[in-house]
C-alpha cells in the first residue's frame, strides 16, 4: 500500500492532469478547423437516399465554452489542489474546511452549553432540557452502537443496567473519562492455559453455574478446578476484577452471548472489544451533557422522558 502514497504518484497525477488539459485544447483547436471534403462539403455518407452528413466545424459559441472551461480548470487548480501534492495558492484542504465549520458550530452553541459547564451530575440530570440535549447526542453519536434504547445487543454494552452490573462505567466521571479517551478491552486466548477442548468445555459450565444459568452440573464440577487458570483475572469467585477490566461472571450479563458455545468461543480464540475515542467529535461541554445523561440511564429514579 505504501506504493500509492509516495510523491512518485503525485507527480504522476500532477502530469497526467496537465496533459489532460493541453489535450482538450488541441483536441478543440482541430475540431474547429473546416476541410473541406468534397465539393458540396459532405463525407459522403447517405441515408435514407438524401440524408447527407456534412463535415462542419463546432459552432464558434460551443467551442469558447470548452475553452473556458478549460481555462477555468486551470485557475481552479492554481487556487485548489490538484496537481497531485501541490497545495494550490490558497492552502485549502477539506480537513481545515471541516476543522473551522466544527469551530464555528461550537462558536454558535457555546451560549447553550454555558450554564451547564459547573453543574453536577445530580444537578444536571434534574434539568429536563439539559437532558434533552443529551438524548439528542446519544442519538447522533452513540445509538449507532449501544442502540436507540441504550440496551445495546451483542458485543456493545447495555448503559441501562445498574453501576454495579457496568464494566468501566460506575460513576459520570468514568462514563465522561470513557467519552474522551476510548477504551480497548481485550481477553487473551485461554484455552492452552485451560487444557483440552474437554477442560475448555467443563470450565465453560463452571462459568455458566457461577450465575445460577443453565449448566451441566458433572461438567461444572470438573471445571471447577481448570477455573484457576481465569481466576487471575476474574477473581476466585468469578466476580471480576474492574481494575483489570474483568468482567463480572456472576451477575448474568453476558455481553459476548449466552451459552456453552460462546463461553467456549471466549475462551478458545479471546475477545477484544473497541470503544473509539469521541474527543475530536465533541466539545467538552457537550462531553459533559452527554455523559450526565448516559450515568442517568441506569439510575433508579430518571429525569421525566428519559
Amino acid at each position: 500500500m505504501s506504493d500509492f502514497v509516495n510523491s512518485g504518484w503525485g507527480l504522476y497525477v500532477a502530469a497526467a492532469t496537465v496533459l489532460g488539459l493541453v489535450a482538450c485544447l488541441a483536441l478543440l483547436a482541430i475540431a474547429s478547423r473546416r476541410r473541406v471534403m468534397a465539393d458540396d462539403n459532405t463525407t459522403g455518407h447517405v441515408w435514407d437516399e438524401d440524408l447527407k452528413e456534412l463535415n462542419n466545424p463546432l459552432p464558434r459559441w460551443w467551442m469558447w465554452l470548452f475553452v473556458i472551461t478549460v481555462v477555468f480548470s486551470a485557475v481552479y487548480l492554481a487556487f485548489y489542489p490538484g496537481l497531485g501534492m501541490t497545495a494550490g495558492s490558497l492552502k485549502w484542504t477539506s480537513q481545515g474546511q471541516f476543522e473551522a465549520e466544527q469551530a464555528r458550530a461550537a462558536a454558535a452553541l457555546a451560549p447553550v452549553y454555558a450554564k451547564y459547564k459547573d453543574m453536577g451530575p445530580e444537578q444536571l440530570a434534574a434539568d429536563s432540557q439539559a437532558m434533552a440535549i443529551g438524548q439528542r447526542l446519544y442519538l447522533n453519536n452513540c445509538a449507532q452502537c449501544h442502540g436507540s434504547d441504550a440496551r445495546g445487543s451483542k458485543g456493545f454494552p447495555n448503559l441501562t443496567l445498574p453501576a454495579e452490573s457496568r464494566l468501566a462505567t460506575e460513576t459520570a466521571a468514568d462514563i465522561k473519562k470513557l467519552i474522551v479517551e476510548g477504551r480497548t478491552g481485550n481477553m487473551p486466548p485461554m484455552a492452552a492455559a485451560v487444557g483440552s477442548s474437554e477442560d475448555v468445555r467443563n470450565v465453560a459450565h463452571y462459568v455458566l453455574s457461577l450465575s445460577g444459568s443453565a449448566h451441566d452440573s458433572a461438567s461444572a464440577q470438573l471445571g471447577k478446578t481448570k477455573f484457576a487458570a481465569c481466576a487471575a483475572c476474574h477473581g476466585p469467585e468469578g466476580k471480576g476484577n474492574k481494575q483489570l477490566g474483568a468482567p463480572n461472571l456472576t451477575d448474568k450479563v453476558w455481553l459476548h452471548g449466552w451459552g456453552e458455545a460462546a463461553i467456549v468461543e471466549a475462551i478458545t480464540k479471546g475477545r477484544v472489544g473497541v470503544m473509539p475515542p469521541q474527543a475530536k467529535l465533541l466539545t467538552p461541554e457537550q462531553v459533559h451533557v452527554l455523559a450526565t445523561y448516559a450515568w442517568n440511564l441506569s439510575r433508579p429514579t430518571k429525569v421525566a422522558g428519559n
